[in-house]
């Protein structure tokens, strides 16, 4: 299992529209990928679990991938928060 942790910077948080990119990305791995806020967790392949979250601005989440392609996949899902979140 692989993980990291962020912080959101968009002022919307994790809003619709990086949400369904978000949910995009995440299919495109064979490993299971969940985001966890300390309250309330959700696999990140499934949009209204995520936006039920309600991430906000300055929120800090974690992010872990298990599975077989668990390395590639947690690096470039660390980039896409990177990038637009």
């Amino acid at each position: 299992m692989k993980e990291f942790t962020y912080q959101v910077k968009d002022q919307l948080g994790i809003h619709a529209r990086p949400a369904g990119m978000l949910i995009n990305e995440a299919k495109k791995y064979k490993s299971v990928l969940t985001i966890d806020t300390g309250a309330k967790k959700a696999e990140l392949t499934r949009l209204m679990a995520v936006m039920a979250l309600g991430v906000k601005c300055g929120q800090t989440v974690t992010v872990t991938a298990e599975g077989e392609d668990e390395d590639k996949a947690i690096k470039e899902i660390e980039k896409f928060f990177e990038t637009n979140l």
